[in-house]
């Protein structure tokens, strides 16, 4: 692979990584993607060793990042419904309110979601730190994977 193809490769990573961070890309499957065209285009057991480490760093967390922090919802009570509504709103918070817009929409969201369930104030806030920290773990975990995935793939590339 050409040297210029390599950084178009790693350009697809770094934007897959921003999608991670930002969930309106998808970044797994980005990183996922141009890691695999890297892997057919190079050829070689180095390429195809990288692409599997880094379907299955990708894979693992994929999976860690559903179960772990829904468990921890599950025990703190908030429900899904919630985090769909927080999710819609932070959704219409991006546009409406750039860059910091999905996180306060997610907010606001997630909190109106739970002042109905609940009530309270205090009960409702308290549910909606639960899954702010939740939804915090989930990207963290993901973005761990997409970090192993993408410094895998770096290190095939300088050493190779």
């Amino acid at each position: 692979m050409t040297a210029g193809a390599e950084v178009l490769v790693g350009l697809a990573i770094l934007v897959g990584l921003v999608g991670i961070v930002v969930p309106i890309l998808p970044g797994t499957l980005l990183i996922f993607g141009a890691i695999a065209v890297w892997a057919v285009v190079t050829g070689g057991a180095v390429a195809w060793t990288v692409f599997a480490v880094a379907t299955t760093a990708l894979l693992v967390t994929g999976i860690v990042k559903y179960t772990w922090p829904g468990g921890r919802m599950r025990r703190a009570g908030v429900p899904t419904r919630s985090i769909v509504a927080g999710g819609l709103l932070g959704i219409v918070g991006f546009f409406v309110v750039p860059v910091i817009g999905l996180l306060l929409g997610f907010l606001l969201g997630t909190y109106l979601s739970e002042v109905q369930r609940h009530r309270t104030h205090r009960d409702a806030w308290l549910s909606t730190v639960h899954a702010t920290k939740a939804v915090a773990l989930s990207i963290l975990v993901e973005l761990l994977g997409g970090l192993v995935a993408a410094g895998v793939w770096l290190g095939a590339v300088l050493l190779t």
